[in-house]
């Protein structure tokens, strides 16, 4: 991301994803810019097996020119994820999904940079099971 400061690096690792991604949609909506790292290491709750499945019969879903577009990259997922939580059809949930940076792993101008974590949202909090957005994006045919 080139330019000046004025956004939030968020660590995605051993965060639950519909969590995080509830509260970034709303820091969204207020202005904020974020930037989103590790995405891969995000996890979703529930039992690893049904929710691969979940995620294939999901894939059969549409055409090739219909949609919907099925992302296999976990960063995509992410942003979809977020997407699906902000009122993308209006003019300002549009702006505010223009703020947010998704990124796979820690891009090399962002190592040195502080990342905040969220606790409401931290794996800590769970449970049950669980399995990370890279384990599901490798299984749905992404090649890292």
């Amino acid at each position: 991301m080139s330019g000046g400061e004025g956004f939030t690096v968020i660590d995605a690792e051993g965060l639950i994803l519909g969590r995080m991604a509830s509260i970034v949609a709303k820091r969204l909506l207020n202005g904020e810019r974020i930037i989103i790292v590790n995405a891969e290491d995000a996890v979703i709750s529930g039992d690893r097996g049904q929710i691969i499945r979940e995620r294939k019969r999901f894939l059969e879903v549409g055409g090739a020119r219909k949609g919907p577009i099925h992302w296999r990259r976990p960063d995509r997922i992410v942003r979809r994820t977020i997407r699906g939580m902000l009122p993308y059809r209006k003019a300002r949930g549009r702006e505010a999904f223009k703020r947010l940076r998704v990124y796979i792993g820690v891009p090399k101008e962002l190592e040195g940079r502080e990342r905040e974590t969220l606790e409401e949202a931290h794996v800590s909090r769970l449970k049950g099971r669980y399995v990370t957005v890279g384990e599901v994006a490798r299984n749905i045919g992404w090649n890292p």
